[in-house]
């Protein structure tokens, strides 16, 4: 009998992608044999992002070739819009991933989750993040690094990169 292989879609507008976001990517890679990750735009949310969808993709990127984010599982990295069904579908994805970091989160992807299975049979997982960077937020990180604060302790180094390129730009 051959192995199974799963792919898990995680999706989401990462703006910027944080530790708490290389943390599930991290712990998926031991969880399914390929890991998707892919920047969706969000219509709940502005819609001119903090960093521009390539420099999110570009960080993302880099964030797990630089093994900031390990494990056994292959990490792409993608851009993609419209219906997150029909993106999972796209990318042969078995699941969606999504990253919860509390009680907020989940009553937020709850409904989602019950919906796109209903959609398209496709199955959400919810994966805690890790209790130490259950604190930290895209909005968090956006605020304190328009503020002039430092973000080094919240975002994986490429991203740190990418934030401090888009503040000297503005």
């Amino acid at each position: 009998m051959s192995p199974v292989m799963r792919t898990a879609l995680l999706p989401g507008s990462f703006d910027p992608p944080t530790a708490g976001h290389l943390d599930v990517v991290e712990r998926a890679r031991h969880l399914f044999d390929r890991v998707v990750v892919v920047v969706l735009h969000n219509p709940e949310k502005p819609s001119s992002g903090f960093l521009g969808v390539p420099e999110r993709v570009e960080a993302l990127r880099a964030s797990v070739a630089s093994g900031e984010a390990a494990g056994p599982g292959s990490v792409e990295v993608h851009a993609a819009s419209g219906l997150l069904v029909d993106v999972a579908r796209e990318h042969g994805a078995d699941v969606v991933l999504k990253g919860i970091r509390g009680e907020g989160d989940w009553s937020y992807e709850q409904p989602m989750a019950v919906m796109n299975r209903q959609l398209s049979g496709i199955e959400t997982v919810m994966l805690p993040c890790a209790p130490e960077l259950a604190h930290i937020s895209s909005t968090l990180v956006r605020q304190i690094a328009q503020g002039g604060g430092a973000v080094t302790e919240l975002v994986p180094g490429p991203v740190e990169a990418a934030v401090r390129r888009a503040l000297s730009a503005s």
